[in-house]
């Protein structure tokens, strides 16, 4: 398991080498010095750098702050070099302050400090030992260029944390969004679908009625002047009210054939076709075999909307007598095709469903799954409606 540590943390966990590398160079340099007197004064040297490297003040203000504290340093350092002349223990303080200035200044200008340090370094090997003292001077400069790599590197790592962190937030925000969205676009299409089946009955049921109520009224004027033709008109009325009660049936059928969420998308769709079947007299033929097994349960609600409202709209509009229904996974999208063998839609090509409520529900569908929905003739007569979806991501299936 990754354990994720807060900034104020790595920088704590960051001091502990600097203290034990103080606490080295501290022993190290005490020993070194023969002299009580050079003893003191080495001794009271780094005290005031480690109070100085370990100093906030100096640390977590502006770049001038920062500069100070390094130029102090720099000084101290260069005292102690020129204590004990050649190699010694104390060019490991400018390990310690190379990451210092990666991490708390730009990247130009905390190189040009581990310049610096190593100029100084060089100058008083080469002002002890000759030319020999730049041979002693390489591996220093090298270890000042590692540490404040990895001091930039640190710096680095932390930043696009924080753009790691705030892209997180940004895409939680999104998808807190798309919910919410998903969420209204769901509750509006409700509103719609009972919108529009009010319409329905109003337009179908409604008007058989009121044509119903009409009649009867005629009728029971004539029932005795005129038997014969108040016979005539109640036998209209009942053909009425038989073809309303067929309306209200398949309205019915409609609204009780919703999708199963623990069912198969094929075994939902037979249920359906053979629901509507009863309902209407509609002859459905399926095609599902290569209809994929396992799919999201978005996917299944869309593909079953969409093959609801593909139907209705063949029963109310289509004058059809027969309707196929089609789905295949071929190249990735899946594929729900739609088709009868009605009178077709002239007044609907290509992509175009405006007009048709419920066909632009089903492209709607279609797009909030980043799919399309299109509407062409059929092969043979009729009209077809291809509604197609993206391959849905393999952790979605459900």
């Amino acid at each position: 398991m990754m354990i994720m540590l807060s900034r104020s943390n790595r920088n704590r966990l960051l001091e502990i080498p600097e203290i034990l590398a103080m606490v080295a160079v501290t022993i190290a340099g005490l020993l070194d010095m023969t002299q009580p007197a050079e003893r003191i004064l080495v001794a009271i040297l780094l005290a005031v750098f480690a109070l100085i490297l370990f100093a906030p003040i100096f640390w977590s203000g502006h770049g001038i702050r920062v500069h100070a504290g390094l130029a102090i340093l720099s000084a101290l350092v260069a005292v102690l070099l020129t204590l004990r002349p050649g190699w010694n223990f104390y060019p490991i303080l400018f390990f310690l302050m190379a990451p210092t200035a990666m991490i708390h200044l730009s990247p130009r200008a905390g190189f040009t400090w581990i310049g610096l340090f190593t100029l100084i370094t060089g100058v008083i090997f080469v002002m002890a030992e000759g030319f020999l003292g730049l041979a002693i001077l390489l591996p220093f400069a090298a270890g000042y260029i590692f540490f404040g790599v990895f001091g930039w590197m640190t710096v680095e790592a932390d930043r696009n944390r924080a753009r790691s962190e705030q892209l997180l937030t940004e895409l939680q925000t999104a998808h807190r969004q798309l919910q919410e969205n998903a969420i209204r676009a769901e509750e509006l299409a409700i509103v719609q679908e009972r919108n529009r089946i009010a319409r329905d009955v109003h337009d179908s049921l409604g008007h058989r009625l009121t044509v119903a109520a009409v009649q009867l009224e005629g009728a029971q004027r004539l029932v005795h002047a005129n038997p014969e033709r108040a016979e005539k008109i109640i036998a209209t009325v009942r053909d009425q009210i038989r073809e309303g009660l067929a309306d209200l049936r398949r309205t019915v059928a409609i609204l009780r054939a919703t999708v199963d969420e623990d069912l198969p998308i094929t075994e939902a769709l037979a249920r359906l076709a053979r629901q509507f079947e009863e309902a209407t007299g509609l002859a459905i033929h399926l095609a599902l075999d290569d209809c994929p097994e396992r799919l999201p349960l978005a996917y299944r609600q869309a593909i079953y909307r969409a093959v609801q409202e593909g139907l209705t709209n063949i029963q109310r509009h289509a004058r059809a007598s027969e309707a196929w229904i089609q789905i295949s996974q071929r190249d990735g999208p899946i594929t729900l095709l739609i088709g009868d063998n009605g009178a077709g839609m002239p007044a609907a090509t290509g992509q175009d469903a405006e007009g048709h409520f419920g066909l632009v529900g089903m492209k709607e569908k279609a797009a909030l799954l980043g799919g399309e929905f299109f509407i062409d003739p059929r092969p043979g007569g009729g009209t077809q409606l291809t509604f197609r979806l993206p391959a849905p991501a393999e952790e979605a299936h459900g």
